[in-house]
């Protein structure tokens, strides 16, 4: 079961002081249905650059669950990533991608195209991944990244995987940056 976030929101009152809109749990918790100790919550979304500041946003976060930022936005969000299960190592290529259209996102997933676990996947974003608790192993192509509490990724749109080898859970925050890949590496990989 996901653990609750607190998540305090400010903005502005009538005079333009600044102010406590909400302080409150997060409201958007997905858990994958195979393990619920698998869960992100998102934070915060947004849908543009320049973000419009407001006097008080609404919910960002509503609607269906997405794996992506919109394009020009932004998702901030909370991953625990409990040690990993024999459920990620039986997964088969048509399960790999029915993972990944659960997050609406089935066009990430490469395994079964040169993605050498079930769950390596490549986004067309920048990924700030702060590593909050616990540890995680980063799956490139061809190297591991052993990563621990305070350590920081700025992901580049790599094909990747997250993987808890160790014996408790991690949790990750990330910042999901909408982007387009340089055109030059498009003769290097197929999305399809």
């Amino acid at each position: 079961m996901a653990r609750p976030i607190r998540r305090v929101i400010t903005g502005h009152d009538a005079e333009g002081k600044a102010i406590v809109v909400s302080d409150a749990p997060a409201t958007f918790v997905h858990s994958n249905p195979s393990n619920p100790e698998w869960n992100s919550t998102d934070i915060w979304r947004t849908d543009g650059m320049p973000v419009v500041v407001r006097a008080q946003h609404g919910e960002t976060t509503e609607g269906a669950r997405r794996q992506m930022p919109t394009k020009n936005g932004t998702v901030l969000r909370i991953n625990n990533f409990p040690p990993e299960s024999d459920v990620a190592g039986t997964m088969d290529v048509a399960a790999a991608r029915k993972a990944f259209a659960a997050l609406g996102n089935e066009k990430a997933s490469t395994f079964g195209r040169g993605g050498r676990h079930p769950l390596m996947h490549r986004t067309e974003t920048i990924d700030y991944a702060l590593i909050l608790e616990g540890e995680i192993d980063m799956l490139l192509d061809d190297v591991d990244v052993h990563l621990k509490a305070g350590d920081i990724v700025i992901q580049c749109g790599t094909n990747h995987a997250w993987v808890n080898r160790s014996k408790a859970a991690c949790r990750v925050a990330f910042i999901l940056i909408d982007g387009k890949f340089d055109e030059e590496l498009g003769g290097h990989f197929n999305q399809a």
